[in-house]
């Protein structure tokens, strides 16, 4: 498994910061219809825990760290956001895990579909099923 890494673009203006963008179906593989975020963790919180059956997503940790780890049923990785120019693509029926590395990390989401409850996969054995018959096909 070789998790998708994006460069989020990042402009610089001396003794001013940055200003960082991606734009969809440019730098991402979709469009977006859905952005939220998680934050006011504190360090060493673990929140995900399912996957999704359609849902394509990018990742982005614009201030803090946060592990994530992933696992397609056959192979599981980490990778770690960590810098605010540094995204992750998570596919349709990955397992993931976000787990706070640092307080007040801030976790960003943009996501291909709207809110549908019926997309997640939230128990694992559950999760192992559905891929294994997936691979079979």
């Amino acid at each position: 498994m070789n998790p998708q890494i994006i460069h989020i673009k990042s402009v610089a203006a001396e003794g001013m910061g940055a200003l960082s963008f991606f734009e969809a179906e440019r730098d991402l593989p979709f469009a977006i219809k859905r952005i939220y975020y998680i934050y006011g963790a504190p360090k060493g919180v673990q929140r995900g825990g399912h996957a999704h059956k359609a849902l394509r997503q990018l990742l982005w940790c614009p201030y803090g760290s946060i592990l994530i780890r992933l696992d397609d049923g056959k192979e599981k990785t980490e990778v770690l956001l960590d810098d605010p120019t540094k995204g992750l693509i998570v596919e349709h029926f990955m397992w993931r895990e976000m787990i706070w590395q640092q307080e007040n990390s801030v976790l960003c989401v943009a996501a291909d579909s709207y809110y549908d409850a019926a997309d997640y996969i939230r128990d694992y054995d559950t999760f192992l099923q559905t891929v294994a018959g997936r691979n079979e096909l």
